[in-house]
C-alpha cells in the first residue's frame, strides 16, 4: 500500500537536497506519496511565529510522517524553532542519528567506528523555560521528567537490542547536578539491570565527549539528555568525516519526523554544490521504519557504492578530484541502483526489525511520600551590605519556618564570617521547616518580606521524597 508521508522542501538548501533524495527514492521503487507543505522561513514571513502552517498540521497529523529538509529558524524576536515545536507537539521523544566512518573514501581521522546516538528530544533545557528576573540575572529551566528519562533509556536498550548492539553509554554531569542528571542516571542502572546481555557503562559528560572524539571505536549505542545530545552528535558527525552526512529519526508514540542533521547553509543556497547525502540517509531511516527494507537497503547500497567510486560532492571531495552538483551526485546514485559497495560494510534488510516503543504507563516509576520541608524565596536587592539584609529577612520568617541561609549564583554569603562582596541583585533565601510546614506559611512569608519593602520574585518549594532530600545546596553552605 502506498504510504503518504508530509513533505517539507526547507529553506537555504533544503529544496536542492530534497528534490535529489525523492528522485533517488522513487527511481528506487518507494511507494511513497509526498504531499508537501510549507514549514519554516516562509511561514515566518506570514507571520505565524511557529513557522508551522495550519496546512501543514493538516498533513502531519493525518499522514504521521514527515520527511523535512533544514529550515531556517530567525534569531531573537519571538520566534519559535519550527524543530523544537515539532518534537514537542508530536511528543517525539527519541532521536536517533546513526554514524560511521566511510574510509579511505571520505577522510576521516579515525579508521573504523560505527554508532548510534540515541537523543532525548523532548525536555532539558530545550524545554525554552527562560525568564529574565532581575536587571543582572536571566533564568533557564533545565527540565526533566522520570517517565521522560524512562523512556528515553528503556527506548535505548530496546533499539540495541533489536540491532544487535552489544554496548549502550550514557552521558551525564551528575556530578555537578546531582538531582537533574542524577534522576537520569539512576533510571540509566534501574533499566540496565533488566537487559542483562547489553553492556551499560557510564562516563561523566565532558569525558565522556572527550573519549567519544577521540577513541569513538569503543562506544556502540550512546543514549543521553537533549542539550549533550545535541552537542555529541554533531562531534561523531564531524570526526566521522562530515556533518553532510547524517540523518536522523525522530520517533513518537503516533507521529515520527526523518531530517539530515545539519542546518540550511544560505551561503550556499542556489549554488547546486550542496551534499545530499544526510537527507538521503534519513529518507533510508524513513523507509525503514514504514516497512520498506528492501528499497532501503538498495539505496544506501547504491549510495555507499557511489561514495567508494569517487563521486563526491564539494564537502568531501579529496584534493585534487572534481566535485560533482547536487544532481550529478544523485545521478551517480540512481545509476547505481541494483550495486554494492566492494570495500565498505554493505547494507542489509533491516525492515522487518523494529523497536518497541516505550510507553509511559509501563515504565518503573513507584509511588513515592513526599513532604514540603521548606521554601527558597528569590529576591531582587541591588544593595551591598548583606549582612543588613540577613537581618531583615530572618525578622520576616514566621513560626515553624527559620531562615538557614542566603545565596548569590549558587554561593553562599550569609551568615558567614567571610567579607562577601555583592557582585549580583538576585539573591535566593532558603527558609527551612522546624516542624509540620503548609503552603500558607510560605503566603505569610512573602506578606512579611513585601512589608519590609523587598521585591521578591519567585519562589521553590523544598521537598523530599521518601525522606530524600531533593534540592541542592549552596557551595560553601
Amino acid at each position: 500500500m502506498t504510504t503518504a508521508i508530509t513533505v517539507a522542501r526547507g529553506d537555504g538548501i533544503g529544496p536542492e537536497i530534497m528534490d535529489a533524495s525523492l528522485r533517488i527514492m522513487e527511481a528506487a521503487g518507494a511507494d511513497i506519496k509526498p504531499e508537501f507543505v510549507t514549514l519554516g522561513e516562509e511561514a515566518y514571513k506570514a507571520g505565524i511565529m511557529t513557522g508551522v502552517t495550519d496546512e501543514a498540521w493538516e498533513s502531519i497529523n493525518r499522514t504521521k510522517l514527515l520527511f523535512k529538509a533544514p529550515l531556517t529558524t530567525p534569531q531573537g524576536g519571538g520566534y519559535k524553532s519550527v524543530n523544537v515545536t515539532l518534537r514537542k507537539s508530536l511528543s517525539l521523544f527519541a532521536n536517533i542519528r546513526p554514524v560511521r566512518t566511510m574510509t579511505p573514501y571520505v577522510d576521516s581521522k579515525h579508521d573504523k567506528f560505527d554508532m548510534v546516538v540515541v537523543r532525548e528530544n523532548e525536555e532539558d533545557l530545550y524545554a525554552g523555560i527562560e525568564y529574565r528576573q532581575t536587571r543582572d540575572t536571566c533564568h533557564s529551566v533545565k527540565l526533566l521528567s522520570r517517565t521522560g528519562s524512562e523512556m528515553i533509556v528503556r527506548y535505548a536498550f530496546e533499539y540495541a537490542r533489536a540491532y544487535g548492539r552489544k554496548k549502550v553509554t550514557v552521558l551525564v554531569k551528575d556530578n555537578i547536578m546531582k538531582i537533574s542528571d542524577g534522576l537520569f542516571h539512576k533510571v540509566f542502572k534501574l533499566i540496565a539491570a533488566e537487559y542483562p546481555e547489553i553492556e551499560a557503562e557510564s562516563l561523566i559528560v565532558d569525558i565522556g565527549m572527550a573519549r567519544i572524539a577521540d577513541t569513538p571505536e569503543r562506544f556502540d549505542v550512546v543514549v543521553t539528555l537533549n542539550l549533550y545530545g545535541d552537542i555529541v552528535s554533531d562531534i561523531v558527525s564531524q570526526i566521522a568525516g562530515s556533518v553532510g552526512l547524517a540523518g536522523s529519526s525522530n520517533i513518537g508514540q503516533k507521529a515520527s519526523m526523518f531530517e539530515a542533521v545539519h542546518g540550511s547553509a544560505p551561503d550556499i543556497a542556489g549554488k547546486s554544490i550542496a551534499n545530499p547525502s544526510g537527507l538521503l540517509n534519513a529518507g533510508i531511516l524513513m523507509l525503514r521504519h514504514i516497512g520498506q527494507g528492501d528499497v532501503a537497503e538498495k539505496i544506501e547500497n547504491a549510495w555507499l557504492k557511489t561514495i567508494e567510486d569517487g563521486v563526491h560532492t564539494a564537502d568531501i571531495a579529496k584534493k585534487g578530484t572534481n566535485a560533482v552538483s547536487t544532481s550529478e551526485f544523485a545521478d551517480a546514485v540512481i545509476a547505481n541502483l541494483g550495486g554494492k559497495p566492494s570495500t565498505l560494510p554493505e547494507a542489509v534488510n533491516a525492515g522487518a526489525k523494529s523497536v518497541k516503543l516505550p510507553s509511559p504507563q509501563e515504565t518503573t516509576k513507584s509511588v513515592r511520600t513526599k513532604q514540603l520541608v521548606g521554601v527558597d524565596v528569590f529576591l531582587d536587592w541591588d544593595g551591598q551590605n548583606i549582612k543588613e539584609l540577613g537581618k531583615a529577612v530572618e525578622a520576616s520568617a514566621v513560626s515553624g519556618l527559620v531562615l538557614k541561609s542566603i545565596s548569590s549564583r549558587g554561593m553562599h554569603v550569609y551568615p558567614s564570617d567571610r567579607d562577601v562582596t555583592a557582585v549580583s541583585d538576585q539573591w535566593r533565601c532558603r527558609f527551612m521547616s522546624q516542624g509540620e510546614m503548609k503552603n500558607s506559611d510560605i503566603r505569610h512569608i512573602l506578606e512579611n518580606i513585601e512589608m519590609k519593602g523587598f521585591d521578591w520574585i519567585k519562589t521553590e518549594n523544598l521537598y523530599t521524597f521518601d525522606g530524600e532530600v531533593c534540592f541542592s545546596q549552596s557551595q560553601g553552605e
